[in-house]
């Protein structure tokens, strides 16, 4: 099951023009032009060590590259029905606030049927007031994955998610002006197959539909020129990324193309990928290739909401970015560096313990005008060459230890937007690897320039 997401390019709308004008005449809300990105989500991986529950933050300049925030620790926990959720929903309202809805389930017990969903406000984010639940039906049918859009012809939101029905799954829609009381229960889109995780964005007059199709595990697109219950034909091809996928995320950028994300859950649980249109209308969508963008750490069945510079600099502020960072393999960019058994490699993501990866990012032990990695779930350790082979040793306070775990950060040798790391003691090698082992080694070839360049990320 899954998630919604959503929302907004750029206005230059103003409070007063929709005081003046009434809010029912505008799609989206009044504040100044989205500049950055916000990702809501849960955690989990494959072996659900890291899995938790609640509403996660994360910021991203260009809605690629994102930095959890509270240390990918969640902002804010449900404490009623379940007390956990999945799929939240991050939506702007027409005022310039933001409601947050979620599905009432913790964990992956998806026999357990509420009636509910989550629900909180917030003015920028930095804080989550009057938590509720809100009753979207009285049946035994699931309320999952909450997609929401403005409907101006009612001028209301309509709040579209999963119900089951008589064995069938279809969306069902539930509209509000306030997200405090909600309307009656409709049916909003029960094709002849079974569907799952609705997204929605209106764009222009048209509302397009983003949907998993559960007979044949594909993401496909619908449109209606009304977007109004039972008004959406389907107009993609089917999507997949991996053997099996979910949620689809749609988005409009700030910058007015079009991303779609989808929830791979095999072969492993929990693998985000993108596809990118210049045109929502065309049925054209393209495999984005992960060397140019990096999830969440984690990240589940989220949502994706435009904010301005301002509502950036304050949730970092608030929350603070991530005390660690990770390092991309820009060959094999679902790689990332990590420790097992003591040795440095690169390994594909995600895996188990996912703190094999994470390194605090140090001052040089040798010169402090260098780097060194410092193991996160091994703090004291050290990714260190021996014998030009990486491997995670504690600090013995050498200075043949000092020398072997202190690198010189470079722009990139492939890339200059990337990095490179140059060894202290060896100045003639750099840190690559070399049948996915980490090494320090010379660098002369195209392909050796490659594997020695890496993304700080987080």
């Amino acid at each position: 099951m899954s998630l919604s997401r959503r929302q907004f390019g750029k206005t230059a709308l103003t409070t007063a023009a929709l005081a003046t004008t009434g809010v029912a005449a505008f799609p989206r809300a009044a504040w100044a032009a989205n500049t950055a990105y916000v990702f809501a989500y849960f955690t989990e991986t494959p072996n659900q060590s890291a899995s938790n529950y609640g509403l996660h933050l994360a910021v991203s300049r260009d809605g690629l590259n994102w930095s959890p925030l509270n240390q990918n620790n969640p902002v804010v926990t449900p404490t009623a029905g379940e007390q956990g959720l999945r799929d939240p929903q991050v939506y702007r309202k027409v005022d310039g606030t933001f409601v947050v809805i979620a599905t009432d389930l913790k964990g992956t017990n998806f026999s357990s049927v509420s009636q509910y969903l989550h629900a909180w406000d917030s003015v920028n984010l930095t804080s989550f007031t009057n938590y509720r639940r809100l009753r979207m039906h009285t049946t035994g049918g699931h309320t999952w994955a909450p997609t929401v859009f403005r409907d101006n012809s009612r001028g209301q939101y309509g709040i579209v998610y999963s119900f089951n029905t008589g064995g069938r799954d279809i969306l069902a829609v539930n509209y509000t002006g306030d997200f405090q009381t909600v309307g009656a229960q409709q049916t909003f889109f029960s094709p002849s197959f079974n569907v799952l995780d609705g997204d929605i964005v209106v764009d222009g007059s048209t509302t397009y539909l983003y949907y998993k199709n559960l007979g044949d595990g594909l993401l496909y697109g619908a449109r209606s020129s009304t977007g109004q219950p039972n008004s959406f034909t389907t107009y993609t091809s089917g999507l997949r990324q991996g053997n099996s996928i979910e949620a689809p995320l749609l988005l409009k950028t700030n910058e007015g193309g079009w991303r779609l994300w989808g929830d791979s859950f095999s072969p492993v649980n929990n693998d985000y990928y993108l596809w990118t249109s210049s045109n929502i209308g065309a049925n054209a969508w393209t495999v984005a290739g992960q060397r140019d963008y990096t999830p969440p750490l984690n990240s589940k069945h989220g949502s994706i909401a435009g904010i301005t510079d301002a509502e950036y600099t304050a949730l970092v502020s608030r929350w603070g970015l991530p005390s660690w960072v990770r390092l991309k393999s820009y060959n094999f960019p679902d790689r990332f560096a990590r420790h097992a058994n003591l040795v440095g490699r690169i390994d594909p993501y995600p895996f188990d313990p996912h703190q094999d990866q994470l390194w605090r990012m140090v001052p040089g032990l040798a010169d402090s005008a260098g780097v060194s990695f410092e193991s996160v779930n091994r703090p004291g350790s050290y990714l260190r060459h021996w014998d030009y082979a990486m491997r995670l040793d504690p600090n013995d306070g050498s200075a043949v230890f000092r020398a072997d775990a202190t690198f010189y950060r470079v722009a990139g040798l492939a890339d200059g937007t990337w990095s490179s790391f140059r060894s202290y003691n060896f100045p003639t090698r750099y840190l690559r690897h070399y049948d996915y082992l980490l090494r320090v080694d010379p660098i002369s070839t195209a392909t050796e320039r490659q594997d020695a360049t890496f993304r700080v990320t987080s």
